[in-house]
């Protein structure tokens, strides 16, 4: 986790996408629970849709700053998750859900400031039937994201970076954050050159 915080501390997940030639990020699913930004590594899980039992047991494996990276189908009849795997989760260092499906019990994410990704709401809870999988590849609203792949959340949603590719995305991230707050300055003083369109437009 320092190095994670010593790559991307500061950075939107905006940037981080964008230096991930715009492919990376999600578009469907939304915070629920406030402006707690998330970062931390992916602890992956599929399940049956409407089904949580392999969520409870991925947690068996939840190491410190884990995230877990849940693959749902994007079904949304049950909840996935609510205040009891809040709990448990955080229990074992848990960070944060990022739920390709429903969840629920939102008002104790919000409570707790607990970083919950999801696609929607429900009061419905789920079964515990199965089957299920733990730390193999999911699609997450479109994303591929293995686990200890890079997840960072904020309030303009999700982006996942690959592993081996963790520092050499943020200091890519870094330069066009350094860019943009150059532009911004420039903006701020009257001096923003726009030249760029009249080349762009030809």
């Amino acid at each position: 986790m320092k190095d994670l915080q010593r790559w991307f501390a500061g950075l939107s997940s905006s940037l981080v996408s964008d230096s991930l030639d715009r492919l990376q990020g999600t578009h469907c699913l939304k915070p629920l629970h406030g402006v707690q930004p998330l970062l931390g590594r992916a602890l992956t899980v599929q399940v049956a849709p409407g089904d949580n039992l392999y969520i409870h047991a991925a947690l068996r494996h939840a190491q410190p700053g884990d995230v877990l990276v849940i693959d749902g189908a994007g079904n949304t009849e049950r909840a996935l998750v609510g205040e009891i795997l809040l709990n448990a989760a955080r229990a074992r260092g848990v960070v944060g859900f990022v739920v390709d499906g429903a969840v629920r019990d939102v008002d104790a994410f919000i409570r707790d400031g607990f970083p919950c990704y999801g696609k929607n709401i429900t009061p419905r809870g789920p079964y515990k039937n199965g089957p299920g999988s733990i730390k193999r590849a999911v699609s997450i609203d479109g994303n591929v994201v293995c686990t200890g792949d890079v997840v960072l959340g904020d309030a303009d949603g999700l982006v996942f970076v690959p592993a081996d590719h963790a520092e050499h995305v943020a200091s890519r991230a870094r330069e066009l954050y350094e860019k943009e707050q150059r532009t911004l300055a420039d903006i701020a003083a009257g001096t923003y050159d726009d030249t760029w369109l009249d080349r762009a437009i030809q």
